[in-house]
């Protein structure tokens, strides 16, 4: 999965890709994608996380996509969605606490049981935040790699960033130009 889009909630855009394939089958995976975007430290017990928490994170994907692809086109937001992604994000998010692992360093884990509410206002907060941010608004980009639409936020030198990765879109783009070149030279 793909952790490199400056945002936890285009990180989430990020589990389905412009020709529908889904990162997001079942709760394993979506437990995979939770620790790896930093919602749910590791070894965080998720005991009622099935196929009802997966599908709220794939209704609230979609709403995320549709508000931000019309806020990156300027064009008017879904109404229904930005209800949706407005009464997510109201919720309370879980609690943070230190404890102690079983060598004695402090570790982060979630307090008083994880819900999915919980973790969908994370990303939904998220969502509000960007969405209502003129400086990361302005710094919203989407791919221009071949069949790519991944969003993210450029946060590079300049501001001159062209695709979601380097080394994935932009190395497949480096690579289309290199062949062209050669074919141009020897026809």
């Amino acid at each position: 999965m793909w952790f490199d889009s400056g945002r936890v909630c285009l990180d989430l855009l990020a589990t389905r890709t412009p020709q529908g394939a889904e990162a997001i089958h079942d709760g394993d995976e979506l437990r995979l994608w939770l620790v790896g975007a930093g919602l749910v430290p590791d070894r965080t017990p998720l005991g009622r996380l099935g196929p009802d928490w997966v599908e709220a994170f794939r209704r609230l994907r979609r709403d995320v996509d549709s508000l931000v692809r019309a806020e990156l086109a300027g064009s008017a937001p879904e109404e229904d969605a930005l209800a949706r992604v407005n009464a997510a994000a109201a919720g309370p998010p879980p609690g943070v606490c230190a404890v102690r692992d079983r060598e004695g360093h402090l570790v982060r884990e979630l307090c008083g049981g994880v819900e999915c509410a919980g973790l969908l206002a994370t990303v939904a907060r998220d969502a509000v935040e960007l969405l209502t941010d003129p400086g990361d608004l302005a710094l919203l980009r989407s791919c221009g790699g071949d069949g790519c639409a991944r969003l993210y936020l450029d946060t590079s030198r300049g501001h001159r960033r062209r695709w979601c990765s380097s080394e994935v879109c932009g190395n497949r783009e480096r690579v289309a130009r290199h062949r062209r070149r050669v074919r141009g030279a020897v026809g």
